[in-house]
């Protein structure tokens, strides 16, 4: 399997607000978890007349401490990546107390029923009430006073997934598409691992020099990162391959055997990105399932 150099090193002080370059600050909330990591970082963009890239989990504690980072100044854009609720879920009360316009993709594109992994439910965090005011696409612009952003469409971990580009600094937003400290979850059947291989290659065809994800530090020197994470997703699926071919026929069976090691918690983690997989791997041809793809059904190769 193909190693990824993590960055797990993050120190996080929450409610402060750090200033991280000449144009960006960051204000984390107190949301830790093992999909958030150390918590969702807000950034701030700009100066005077700003931009907030997204405003977090419904969180009064860290409501308070965004309206205190940016006491004196006005809001006009708050930027979404997707909808999941550590992302997303302040945007009511934020936009009710700053006035802003919130922009994003749109709400889930695909299938927003969930899958059930034992008792997890990966999906359960989707913000289905989420509307924007302004829908982006891919390419559209957004200007501030001494800001411009270029949205770029990143799905593949949500079919909502927006990057955003801000070019004066050579940084891409990159929400959880790509991350220091891990690799995304791409969960089906919101999460498209077609999607997300795709949006990862469009990444190589960009010049970003830095990433900011939502959770953990920044990704500098992206390039051969992301060719790192495709060779992880590749390899991972040539294991799956393997494992049919030689019998196993269920996510339950391959789960121990690809995943060595793996903290037994994770294992519900694991079994959806297994699935992303096999919907992929069934999508190219090269599997498939004796149902409709899901935890409990049976695949072989082709």
């Amino acid at each position: 399997m193909t190693s990824i150099s993590f960055n797990r090193e993050h120190d996080v002080e929450y409610g402060a607000c750090e200033q991280l370059s000449p144009l960006i600050r960051r204000v984390t909330a107190n949301n830790p978890s093992p999909f958030t990591f150390k918590g969702t970082g807000t950034y701030i963009i700009g100066h005077g007349g700003v931009a907030v890239i997204d405003p977090g989990p419904d969180d009064d504690a860290h409501l308070q401490a965004l309206m205190a980072a940016l006491e004196g100044e006005r809001v006009s854009h708050i930027l979404v990546t997707h909808t999941h609720s550590d992302h997303s879920e302040l945007v009511p009360k934020f936009k009710a107390a700053t006035g802003a316009a919130v922009y994003a993709y749109a709400t889930h594109t695909k299938n927003e029923g969930t899958i059930e992994s034992g008792n997890v439910e990966l999906d359960a965090s989707g913000d289905h009430g989420f509307e924007p005011d302004v829908e982006l696409g891919h390419g559209d612009m957004i200007e501030g006073p001494d800001w411009r952003f270029e949205a770029v469409f990143t799905p593949g971990h949500m079919s909502n997934h927006m990057s955003f580009a801000l070019p004066q600094e050579k940084a891409l937003f990159a929400g959880d598409h790509v991350m220091a400290w891990s690799t995304s979850v791409v969960a089906p059947p919101d999460g498209s691992m077609a999607d997300y291989l795709a949006s990862l290659r469009l990444l190589l065809t960009r010049d970003d020099e830095i990433y900011w994800p939502t959770h953990g530090g920044p990704v500098r020197n992206p390039q051969p990162y992301v060719e790192a994470f495709i060779e992880h997703r590749l390899a991972r699926e040539h294991a799956i391959l393997e494992r049919l071919a030689a019998g196993d026929e269920t996510i339950a069976d391959m789960v121990p055997k690809i995943y060595q090691g793996l903290d037994l918690k994770l294992y519900p983690a694991a079994s959806m990105s297994m699935l992303a997989h096999l919907v992929h791997l069934i999508e190219k041809g090269e599997a498939l399932a004796d149902s409709d793809p899901s935890l409990d059904a049976h695949y072989a190769s082709t």
